[in-house]
């Protein structure tokens, strides 16, 4: 089926349209009201250089349950020692700037476009797009961006300028998602970085039938203010996965 192409109204093919790439729909812009839209209905804006702004709903969805979520054992030592302070929604502008400077293998330039980061800032102001951020003393470095729902996080992307400065950031993210409780984390695609967190792939239907549910619930804006350390972050993960096993 042929992509549709959007017109100035507020308005999205159903993501079951999309083709055998996950495309749904080709055009609009990155209002916050169009991405609020296409976020409730599974939707995500991926521009690509030399292309109207592209939107996306792939088969199948990779995402993260933050209660089963895997810690490596470097990771684990990492957030125990850790002189790292990780803080939300300070920063955004300077995160999502960094994230578009990261050099990703096999892509040449950034998906992340000034319209995009404009969409999203502006988002952040309304208090749906959040900032997790790994600060050094005042140096930032290292952290991740996504948009808040209901009771689901859109991980949209991260970057480190210090080993596991990021995993550092996610995992306390993760463990706050479970004191708040937030069930799941869409990471859209599969990377193999998020995979080592226990990321999985769930069939499309089924994440639709989740995202209905959740962002059903109501969205705590921001300004976020973390209740959880990194060191706390692995005892409430590690609580998290045993419940979880034990029912």
């Amino acid at each position: 089926m042929r992509p549709a192409l959007l017109s100035r109204a507020l308005v999205f093919p159903p993501a079951e349209s999309a083709g055998a790439d996950g495309l749904v729909a080709y055009g609009g812009d990155l209002s916050p009201e169009r991405i609020v839209l296409a976020y409730s209905q599974g939707i995500f804006p991926w521009p690509s250089p030399g292309y109207p702004l592209l939107w996306f709903s792939p088969e199948p969805r990779f995402v993260l349950e933050p209660s089963r979520a895997h810690l490596a054992r470097s990771l684990r030592k990492r957030l125990r020692q850790t002189e790292l302070e990780i803080r939300a929604d300070t920063a955004f502008d300077q995160v999502i700037a960094a994230c578009s400077e990261l050099s990703r293998p096999g892509q040449q330039g950034t998906w992340i476009t000034n319209a995009l980061r404009e969409g999203y800032t502006e988002l952040h102001r309304l208090g749906y797009a959040h900032s997790i951020e790994a600060w050094r003393g005042a140096e930032l470095v290292g952290g991740l961006y996504g948009v808040s729902m209901g009771r689901i996080f859109f991980g949209e992307s991260m970057f480190a300028r210090e080993a596991d400065a990021s995993k550092v950031a996610f995992s306390t993210l993760l463990a706050q998602l479970v004191r708040w409780g937030h069930p799941l984390v869409d990471c859209q695609v599969r990377t193999d970085h998020l995979a080592r967190f226990g990321a999985v792939d769930r069939p499309r239907r089924e994440f639709l039938r989740d995202v209905a549910e959740l962002v059903s619930e109501p969205t705590l804006l921001g300004p976020w203010k973390l209740e959880v350390t990194p060191a706390r972050a692995l005892t409430l993960l590690d609580q998290a996965r045993l419940d979880v096993t034990e029912s």
